[in-house]
């Protein structure tokens, strides 16, 4: 019936070790219960506090440039993937040192489930206020007020000429 959409064999079989691997990480995810995060050893709680402002400042900073600035446009396929490197970087540069949450509720799992809620302050005060200083920042300092949003979709586009159908 739909023989172009069909899996071959080696499809189901794809499928059949992706469902074993996830119930094998399922067993051994319950049988090691989780930490949740916490701040390197030797670091502060201030240095990790502010890490986590920086970073969650710089990945909401590159959001409002690539997928909200209305100066912009529509990126596209660009935007997330200027998110996405920020996104991995961030992981890069602050995982050594306070596991770079850069979301609380990434924090709060963790730390619900294992039952440890040592510095985890640090992960609910330092994403909101470097979220919402680069809201601040770029919404009042960046996108200007009096300029309409482009809409990509309801541009007016001039009519081809006849012959050039």
């Amino acid at each position: 019936m739909y023989r172009e959409t069909a899996l071959a064999a080696g499809g189901f079989v794809a499928i059949a070790l992706a469902y074993v691997l996830a119930l094998f990480a399922a067993i051994v995810l319950s049988m090691n219960r989780p930490t949740g995060f916490s701040v390197a050893v030797g670091e502060g709680e201030l240095d990790s506090l502010l890490m986590e402002i920086v970073l969650t400042f710089k990945l909401m900073y590159t959001v409002y440039a690539t997928a909200i600035d209305p100066k912009r446009g529509s990126l596209g396929i660009k935007a997330s993937l200027g998110i996405a490197f920020i996104f991995g970087a961030n992981m890069l540069v602050g995982g050594p040192f306070d596991v770079a949450a850069i979301n609380s509720v990434r924090a709060f799992g963790p730390a619900l489930v294992g039952w440890r809620w040592q510095n985890h302050w640090i992960y609910s005060v330092g994403p909101f206020a470097g979220a919402g200083l680069a809201g601040l920042i770029y919404e009042f300092g960046i996108i200007p007020t009096d300029m309409p949003p482009i809409h990509q979709h309801h541009a007016v586009h001039q009519p081809l000429a006849p012959k050039d159908y």
